[in-house]
């Protein structure tokens, strides 16, 4: 999933300062899993902006509203109604749903209330862990089942670099080396014998070197 945190409410206040009229707009999807952008948070957001509202001694108008999606269409159409009564509209979805909420709306200033960090998995409540970068050309297949696109600081594909120790990356001695992960990974599999394959130089232009990204199912298009 895309995983997010919350951005500071005093920088969302800086955002919102000339304006009055404002829609707190939380999303159902990933940022609910993680806590930062579901219908509590967009409870807790609104209300702390009321808050400060009150104290400045301003007159705002703040109201709530959840979308089970910001980056589909059918469920961001669903403000079609009510939109022009606000001049803000504080998004608590990731990055694209910041985006594709402004491109259905491009005369409402849509601000983002989270910061979008990675796509990654929760271990437990309140820690989530980076796994995939979307790089495109996925070989996983090759190394175990794990990434080192996005596990491995140097981002090795024929690793691991002389800096790790005992396992640990070299960054952090808190931080697992990644290859040192693939390769245990592969014995238990019994296929070390395939860590003596050397990794090809691989096609970045699937990654976001070569630009903006799309894809296209021509088998699913109506």
């Amino acid at each position: 999933m895309i995983v997010a945190d919350k951005k500071p409410v005093e920088e969302i206040i800086e955002y919102l300062k000339d304006h009055k009229k404002i829609l707190v707009l939380g999303c159902n999807e990933c940022v609910t899993v993680c806590e930062a952008g579901g219908q509590k948070e967009v409870q807790v957001l609104a209300s702390a902006l009321r808050m400060n509202a009150q104290n400045q001694g301003n007159e705002v108008k703040i109201d709530e509203m959840t979308l089970e999606r910001q980056c589909d269409q059918e469920y961001v159409e669903e403000i079609r109604d009510v939109i022009d009564q606000y001049d803000a509209v504080v998004s608590l979805a990731c990055g694209v749903g910041v985006q594709f909420t402004a491109e259905q709306y491009p005369s409402t200033m849509i601000y983002p209330g989270v910061n979008t960090c990675f796509m990654g998995a929760t271990e437990k409540r309140g820690l989530w862990t980076e796994r995939c970068q979307g790089c495109g050309q996925c070989i996983l297949a090759t190394t175990g089942s794990i990434c080192p696109v996005a596990r491995c600081a140097k981002r090795l594909f024929n690793g691991p670099c002389g800096g790790s120790t005992t396992g640990k990356c070299e960054i952090n001695a808190e931080v697992d080396c990644a290859w040192q992960l693939i390769v245990d990974r592969m014995k238990a599999l019994d296929k070390l014998d395939q860590y003596e394959t050397l990794c090809p130089i691989k096609d970045w232009s699937t990654d976001r070197a070569g630009g903006p990204r799309k894809v296209t199912r021509e088998d699913v298009q109506q």
